[in-house]
């Protein structure tokens, strides 16, 4: 477990607010793999480390309730442990590794644009040179027409309404 999540899980407890709709309690976090980069250049998906067909490779914790198949997740092995991001299991978009170097930081900066009365649109927790480069959203022409419905992606991340939690 990374040493900044399992210092929140022991110091403050493993459940409440968070964004998206809410820290899952560890008894029903799960563990994922990230899909291997497809050929086609598609998003990356995560599976589930029970499916028969999940790879080995660097293993992601689902901490954070995200709604549908996105998922919010925090490094535990590899280059990215410590580190949190947002993905979609089915990979309908790109992974984002958000910039704060470690799960501690990251809620902190939550904490603080919800204190500051902004919405979770406006927390800019990514940085540019670390987001995953999207096929579709401000920077391709258009969205697939599946996506569309969905509501505006911002450098491959799902614009969450914090007052409705629509995405």
């Amino acid at each position: 477990m990374p040493a900044a999540y399992r210092a929140f899980l022991i110091e403050l407890g493993g459940r409440g607010a968070s964004p998206f709709y809410g820290l899952l309690p560890l008894e029903k976090c799960r563990l994922f793999t990230m899909n291997r980069k497809a050929a086609d250049g598609s998003p990356r998906g995560f599976t589930h480390v029970d499916h028969p067909s999940a790879l080995q490779g660097d293993l992601f914790l689902h901490i954070i309730e995200m709604g549908c198949s996105d998922l919010c997740l925090i490094g535990v092995t590899g280059p990215l442990a410590g580190r949190v991001l947002t993905g979609n299991a089915d990979g309908f978009w790109p992974p984002n590794v958000f910039s704060a170097q470690d799960f501690l930081s990251w809620y902190e900066r939550w904490l603080n644009h919800m204190r500051d009365g902004k919405d979770n649109a406006a927390l800019g927790l990514s940085s540019p040179e670390i987001v995953a480069s999207p096929r579709w959203g401000p920077r391709a022409k258009e969205a697939p027409q599946s996506l569309r419905r969905r509501g505006p992606q911002t450098a491959g991340t799902a614009v969450i309404d914090s007052r409705t939690h629509r995405h």
